[in-house]
């Protein structure tokens, strides 16, 4: 069974830097890329930024300039986000695709923690 680890968030003042991380975890072989995703109550989640481990990394147009997204090792990402604003308060989720030992490819998601940014 694969779990993703997410840690970092909390409540930050406007203007702040906040940095989340990912750690997977389980019998895991290879993994192609990892997601972080964000959502407001009422709102679809949102794909805020991917980096594929090829090195390839995006970001949605709401974020990009302020937040960057580095491989920390082969089964962890780290989202930085600086400049933060209210409209970034959301529910952040780590999703990540998968090939595990011996399985096909498959993904997973994180529990998803709380981002607050005050203003």
């Amino acid at each position: 069974q694969v779990q993703l680890l997410e840690s970092g968030g909390g409540l930050v003042q406007a203007g702040g830097s906040l940095d989340l991380s990912c750690a997977a975890s389980g019998r895991i072989f290879s993994i192609s890329s990892m997601d972080w995703y964000r959502q407001v109550p009422g709102k679809e989640r949102e794909l805020v930024a991917s980096i594929y481990f090829g090195g390839y990394t995006s970001f949605a147009d709401s974020v990009r300039g302020r937040f960057t997204i580095h491989r920390d090792h082969a089964k962890m990402v780290t989202l930085q986000m600086r400049s933060l604003q209210p409209e970034d308060t959301a529910v952040y989720y780590c999703y990540a695709k998968i090939t595990q030992v011996g399985r096909p490819l498959t993904s997973a998601w994180g529990k998803g923690m709380q981002v607050t940014v005050s203003s």
